[in-house]
Order: C-alpha cells, then structure tokens, then sequence
C-alpha cells in the first residue's frame, strides 16, 4: 500500500526519476520545469528541504512498497494558517484513486499538523483531472479566473470545516 512521507533528504534520486519518467505526461496539463530543473536537481532538493526545515512548506511523497515515488503534494506558502496545495501523480499511478484519497490526507495533516485550516489550489481548466480531484476534496471554486503558464485556470479553496462532497 503507498505511503505518503514527508520529504527527506534520502528521496532525492527516486524523485528525480519520477520527474524524469512522468515529463512528459506532466507537460500536457501543467508548465513544464525546464531543462535547468533537471541539471541542478540537487540544489533544488536541498533548497526545498531548507523551505520545510524553516516551516515554509510542507512537501509530500505518496511512496510504494519499493520506494519508486508515485506522486508529490505539496502545501507552499504556508502563514497565517492558509497554504497552497500543489499535486502531481505519475501516469501510471491514476486512476486509482490515490491522489483524491491522498489530498484528502494531506487535508488533515494540513489542518492539525501543520495549523493549515485553509488550504488554496490552482488548476486549468483543460487539467480536469485534477480539478476532479480538488472537487472531491471539499475544495471549491472561488470565483476567481487566472491563467497559468498562458492557460485559463480557476482557483479553488478549502477550509477544515468543509468536508468531500463526493465518494473516492
């Protein structure tokens, strides 16, 4: 059963490779990281640790039996009790319900681990999988219309009070 840790210094090679395999498929519903994301990996890692060691951010793995990182959540931003959710699965781990029953997790320890009743999320429009996931969740749309990397996109916000509107 997959495991959702908490990042450590030790993930570092088995999430490069996650971000090498998945690239691609990331690349067709999110802003691709660029060649300079691959070739300075390990400054990035580090740097992502310090963010979480100084209680700026809070980064997930969700990790199966073996290790291989089947998908990263993350909550950034974190002050004054709101964050903002990013997620992202590797192809071969949708559809399966993991990230909608991980973010709901993530929704908890975000709240009483963290102090992180409100949590924030962006998607485009064109990304419905992940605007499913988020509507699962209990995250709703504000209103509010952006764009990410040139593409339409809608907020969405969730507090500790809301609950999943509907079943993993």
């Amino acid at each position: 059963m997959p495991e959702l840790q908490r990042l450590r210094p030790d993930h570092a090679p088995a999430v490069l490779a996650f971000e090498r395999e998945n690239r691609a498929f990331f690349a067709a519903s999110v802003p691709d990281r660029g060649d300079a994301y691959f070739a300075d990996f390990d400054a990035r890692h580090a740097a992502l640790l310090a963010e979480q060691d100084a209680g700026l951010c809070h980064f997930h793995l969700l990790v199966d039996p073996d290790g291989e990182v089947l998908g990263r959540f993350n909550l950034v931003d974190a002050a004054d009790g709101a964050a903002e959710l990013g997620f992202r699965m590797a192809e071969k781990a949708t559809h399966r319900g993991l990230a909608t029953a991980t973010v709901r997790h993530l929704c908890t320890l975000a709240a009483t681990d963290y102090a992180l009743p409100t949590l924030h999320a962006r998607a485009t429009v064109a990304n419905t999988p992940s605007r499913t996931v988020l509507t699962r969740t209990g995250f709703t749309p504000t209103g509010e219309t952006l764009h990410l990397d040139g593409q339409p996109a809608l907020a969405y916000v969730r507090t500790a009070a809301q609950r999943a509107v509907s079943p993993a």
